[in-house]
């Protein structure tokens, strides 16, 4: 495997447009509370428009389970469907896309339209490590993953996402030592790994993981 730092000098000789792109698209969110996302050439979904109460709901759904499906769902569903749509019809649309955990999933969006007004506060704030910490004691089905998942997609620089592709990266380049399971002093020390990288190549943690999830699967998504 080609060293880290070459690596991802690669990827951001390769794809630092669409990620600054992305980025932005980041930002809008927290700005804004809203943007459109456009992840052509990578996947085939029209553009669509997200708030930081979809994206919340997007990354319930995306829990064990595939970003770009996540997507397509968060493009059917929409802004609106995320927070009006009955508990069995967001059951239909996302059992539609193969969603193992369907029901629970659906259940758990529904559960969290009592919290939008928590997440745009959360939104207004600076310090990503945090509010990560309220986001995992007070939504079900967040853990380290999902809320620093969240925040990182509505604007927030300073959270590690330390799913299965991002700890393979670190595994494989000796930067962490292999572990079967991410407990939470393992996640923070992967999250440390990556700080390093960051200040080696100047980036922040949201695009350092944008880069290495490109590494990993030649996509830029989010």
């Amino acid at each position: 495997m080609i060293p880290p730092k070459e690596a991802i000098e690669k990827a951001i000789a390769e794809v630092s447009d669409k990620v600054n792109e992305r980025i932005k698209q980041f930002k809008n969110l927290k700005k804004e509370n809203i943007t459109t996302f456009d992840f052509k050439p990578f996947l085939d979904v029209k553009p669509y428009k997200a708030d930081v109460f979809s994206e919340a709901c997007f990354c319930i759904l995306t829990a064990n389970f595939k970003a770009s499906t996540g997507i397509k769902i968060q493009a059917e569903v929409g802004i609106e469907g995320f927070k009006s749509y009955p508990l069995e019809k967001l059951y239909e649309i996302i059992s539609s896309h193969g969603h193992r955990f369907a029901m629970q999933r659906a259940e758990r969006i529904v559960a969290l339209r009592d919290l939008e007004d928590f997440l745009l506060d959360v939104a207004k704030e600076n310090d990503g490590k945090k509010v990560r910490e309220e986001l995992v004691k007070n939504i079900k089905g967040y853990g380290y993953k999902e809320a620093s998942h969240f925040l990182r997609n509505i604007g927030f620089d300073d959270v590690a996402i330390i799913d299965r592709h991002i700890s393979r990266f670190l595994f494989e380049t000796g930067l962490v030592k292999p572990r079967k399971t991410i407990t939470k002093k393992v996640y923070l020390e992967c999250e440390e790994a990556l700080e390093k990288i960051c200040q080696d190549l100047n980036l922040t943690q949201a695009e350092l993981d944008l880069y290495i999830f490109y590494i990993k699967t030649k996509k830029v998504l989010k």
